[in-house]
């Protein structure tokens, strides 16, 4: 739409517009009576807008002269004078602080005020005019309306050139009017910076500047004008569009001008001017800072510190950050340590202690990380402070301190200083909490395994021990001891084993780590009995970890400390738990292997304790056994079947070579022979495919062996102590029982194929039917004796070794009852006769106990056996009369003897058959001896002339 379109619509004239400003005010002036109603606010801020719309245009329409406009001219600024105190009394909510509603009711009132001048108006009509403008202005520009704030100021403009040309011949309106001038300057000049009107905010800041007009300037004018300035110059500081060092070299400029504001005042009739100087110079100080003038703003600070000194609010927020500046400025000048030093003691003095403040303290501090003299002096500081406070920043500072210290070159220094604050805790009576204690002992451990892990064991020691501080300890015993446990371990790496020993004894005896160090100090000396000892104390603790076991088993290992590695070894097995599975058993006889095997190597050393290994050996073999047992009843043999197989060739062999080599331990040995018995079995049961007959026989020579070894140490022991615990020879006797069926069942299966194998077995079925047999009669059951006889008697001509063995046993048994040794030595003569296979000694010897017996017993049954005997025995002597052989001649005489004396004794009793059969018998013997026909001869004569009397007497009825 063109220009005079707009005009041609808009044409009205002054009264037309009069009437809808007068319109529109009373419709504003309701509104405002609802000043609690904030709902209506918008409406209304847009019809006070109107109002100024109209009242400019109203203006725009003044005639060059008329009454009527007069009258309409002033009735508009009666109108403004009163929407202007309006503004001053309007409400603030904390929906709306009404900021918009007063920019608009000044607006409004400007706007009807300025189309209420006279065309000529005066110095006091400009003065106000002029000062409702720029205040107008600067509502507006505050609101962010800098389009209406800018068409104000325009407007302000020329009422500051009416302003300046107007006439004052006696300068009575020369402080006016320079007030007036000065605040139109400012409201300007901050419009200008708001809309980013650099050039012309500079411009007006340095009118505003003209000592002539500042000379009339009133001192709370000087102070508001200050205070802009000072508003100014620190938003340059925030500024970010720009370089910061260029930003605060321009906020210097407006400070310095807020400063020269101030500082032509006198503070002491204004007290509010030094309020003000503080905040300027801090400001001033800060942008010197940033701008790099160090030397400046150091002056600056210094012109601060008589106001800070003669403060009662020592501690006071915009104080601090006057120390705060100070540090930063000679920190940036690199001053020495001492007056740093100073300034942080200022800010600690004077500061309230909270997260915040300590913090900053605490992040200054790292930047100055390489000056750890000056670091450690403020911690120091900070923590005397910090006593005087809550516990929580004790702690933070500390924990501060020793990461410092940790970054210190000098670690004697740096350890020294950890100590001391330690110490100074201490004296405090102030006692850490145990979170805080442990995070200190975590640092310390931290930095002292990095040294540790480096290799620098001297550093690593010193880290430890600090650790075990009196302060700590006794808060935390428990890390203390670990602490002291690394250090020994440091000494320990040093090869220092009496520092390490005197280090870890300050350790609690309950702790497994601390025999653990123990272990290890005893082991690299080479102190085998120590370590074992140092290990028993390890798993006996109740913190206990069996990995301690394993890095133990390792050690020993390496070291080739074969006794302190069977030990550990041992140990391990202990701990294994029991469990359902096969793991357990895996592990468990791969441990076993191993002890065995060591224990082994060891005791062919020659100054080896031979009993104590022994036992080992064979405790660990009964260990073995038990396991098998378990896997096979949860049918698991499948996982350690080659490990069984293993233990029962090296049980057999070891047991096979301990016969050899351990004399004194015949019962180690039989146990050896035993368990190699009981795991071939279980091999066997448990991989039962394609089993070799070997295997069968090396089943029987075990257990053979392991009964004989019994039987041999029971009859030493009778030999040497002439008695023997009866229970002993029951057990004895029933595994003698038990071997001998399991050789029978192994011979009646089958399963041994090599004849000469089952021969030998045959042969250690009679040698334990012997056993059987001398137990036996030491027993004195008999019964039991003639029942192994009647099973010996039936076993065939091999069982030859064993009639003259049973019969040896039977014959110097003092105490078997004849019958017993009767019916035993009939049995084995028979059987021997059957089979042709006894000496003829034995045969004569035996049969002459025989007859003794029969012969003592009377009875004509037992005297009809005996003939047959002797009879028998005549045979013999016929078959075997010369030679080596021969039938023994003392025994040929006591048969014969015998034989003639028993005829005689037949005789007498009138039993004439038995008289001629023995008379008869001995003269066949008479053959046999030397002298024999002449015995022969008068054998025969004394029989004739006997039986030839026996028949006179008895007569021709006999």
């Amino acid at each position: 739409m063109s220009g005079s379109t707009r005009k041609k619509k808009g044409a009205k004239g002054p009264q037309d517009t009069f009437e809808s400003i007068k319109d529109l005010l009373t419709t504003t002036k309701a509104q405002l009576s609802d000043d609690a109603n904030i709902s209506i606010r918008p409406s209304l801020i847009q019809n006070l807008h109107r109002v100024a719309a109209l009242a400019e245009t109203f203006s725009e329409q003044r005639p060059k002269s008329g009454k009527e406009w007069d009258e309409l001219a002033d009735t508009l600024d009666q109108e403004g004078v009163s929407l202007w105190n309006i503004s001053g009394l309007v409400r603030k909510f904390p929906e709306d602080d009404g900021r918009a509603l007063v920019a608009a009711l000044r607006l409004a009132a400007f706007r009807l005020v300025e189309a209420g001048l006279e065309v000529d108006p005066g110095v006091e009509t400009l003065l106000n005019v002029l000062q409702i403008a720029s205040k107008t202005g600067s509502a507006l520009s505050d609101i962010g309306k800098n389009e209406m704030a800018s068409s104000v100021l325009s407007s302000a403009a020329k009422f500051e050139e009416m302003l300046r040309v107007i006439s004052d011949p006696d300068g009575s309106h020369r402080q006016p009017k320079a007030c007036a001038t000065i605040v139109y300057f400012s409201s300007r000049m901050e419009a200008a910076w708001k809309e980013g009107n650099y050039t012309v905010a500079e411009f007006m800041s340095r009118k505003i500047l003209d000592e002539q007009q500042l000379t009339h300037l009133p001192a709370h004018d000087r102070l508001s004008l200050a205070a802009k300035l000072h508003a100014i110059g620190k938003s340059m500081l925030k500024d970010g569009t720009t370089a910061p060092r260029n930003n605060a070299c321009d906020a210097v400029v407006w400070l310095q001008r807020a400063f020269t504001l101030l500082d032509q005042l006198d503070d002491t009739t204004t007290p509010v001017v030094s309020q003000l100087k503080i905040p300027i110079l801090r400001t001033l100080a800060r942008a010197y800072f940033l701008s790099e003038s160090y030397d400046r703003a150091e002056t600056t600070l210094q012109e601060l510190i008589p106001t800070i000194d003669s403060s009662t609010d020592h501690d006071g927020h915009e104080y601090q950050e006057l120390r705060w500046l100070r540090l930063a400025v000679l920190k940036r000048r690199k001053a020495t340590d001492g007056v740093i030093l100073d300034a942080f003691k200022s800010i600690i003095d004077h500061m309230v202690f909270s997260d915040i403040t300590v913090t900053d303290i605490l992040q200054d501090l790292r930047t100055l990380a390489q000056r750890h003299t000056l670091v450690t002096a403020v911690n120091q500081q900070l923590l005397r402070r910090a006593f005087e406070s809550t516990a929580e920043f004790v702690h933070r500072i500390l924990l501060s301190l020793i990461i410092h210290c940790s970054k210190d070159e000098d670690q004697d220094r740096a350890i020294e200083t950890i100590d001391a604050a330690f110490t100074s805790v201490l004296e405090a009576e102030f006692r850490l909490d145990c979170v805080p204690a442990t995070a200190c002992i975590s640092l310390l451990w931290q930095y002292g395994d990095r040294h540790y892990s480096a290799k620098r064991w001297l550093p690593a020691t010193k880290w430890f021990l600090s650790g075990t501080h009196r302060l700590l300890k006794e808060v935390c015993p428990t890390s203390s001891s670990k602490c002291y446990r690394k250090a020994a371990l440091c000494h320990i790496e040093q090869k220092e084993y009496a520092k390490a020993s005197a280090v870890i004894r300050c350790c609690p005896t309950n702790e497994a780590a601390t025999h653990y160090v123990l272990f290890l100090s005893a082991v690299h000396q080479g102190l085998e009995d120590e370590a074992s000892k140092a290990l028993h104390g390890m798993v006996e603790a109740p913190d206990f970890d069996r990995k301690m076991l394993l890095l133990a088993t390792q050690l020993s290992h390496e070291l080739e400390m074969k006794s302190v590695l069977l030990n550990t070894l041992e140990a391990l097995l202990r701990t294994l738990k029991a469990s359902q599975s096969g793991e357990t058993a895996v592990e468990a006889m791969v441990l076993l292997r191993c002890i065995i095997r060591l224990a082994l190597k060891l005791l062919l050393e020659p100054t080896a304790n031979k009993g104590k290994l022994i036992d080992n050996v064979v405790n660990h073999f009964h260990t073995a056994r038990i396991l098998v047992n378990s896997a096979c009843e949860q049918k698991s043999m499948a996982l350690i079947i080659k490990d069984v197989s293993w233990l029962w060739r090296t049980a057999y062999n070891c047991a096979v070579q301990g016969c050899s080599e351990w004399e004194g331990h015949q019962g180690q040995i039989c146990d050896l022979f035993d368990v190699a018995r009981d795991l071939l079995e279980a091999w066997c049961q448990g991989d039962p495919v394609d089993l070799d007959s070997d295997l069968y026989t090396h089943l029987i020579y075990a257990s053979f062996s392991g009964v004989s070894g019994r039987v041999f140490a029971a009859r030493e022991q009778m030999s040497t102590e002439g008695v023997m615990d009866a229970g002993r020879m029951r057990e004895i006797s029933a595994e003698i029982n038990r071997c001998i069926t399991k050789v029978s069942e192994i011979l009646e299966s089958d399963r041994i194929t090599d004849e000469s194998d089952a021969l030998r077995t045959q042969y250690i079925l009679y040698s334990l039917r012997i056993f059987g047999v001398e137990m036996r009669v030491q027993l004195k059951d008999w019964e039991e004796v003639l029942k192994i006889v009647g099973t010996v008697v039936k076993s065939g001509p091999l069982a030859v070794g064993t009639y003259e063995a049973i019969a040896d046993i039977l014959w110097v048994a003092n105490d078997c009852p004849v019958n017993v040794l009767y019916a035993a030595l009939e049995a084995i003569l028979h059987a021997s006769l059957d089979n042709s296979a006894l000496s003829v000694e034995k045969f004569s010897r035996w049969l002459r106990a025989l007859c003794t017996i029969l012969l003592a017993r009377n009875a004509p049954a037992d005297r009809i056996k005996a003939i047959g005997y002797v009879e028998q025995a005549a045979s013999v002597m016929e078959e075997y009369s010369e030679g080596d052989e021969a039938y023994p001649m003392d025994e040929r005489f006591w048969l014969l003897a015998t034989a003639y004396n028993t005829g005689l004794e037949c005789l007498e009793a009138s039993l004439l058959d038995e008289a001629k059969r023995w008379f008869e018998t001995s003269t066949v013997i008479c053959k046999f001896v030397s002298g024999g026909v002449e015995r022969a001869e008068k054998i025969s004569e004394t029989y004739t002339r006997l039986l030839a009397r026996y028949t006179q007497e008895l007569g021709p009825s006999s």
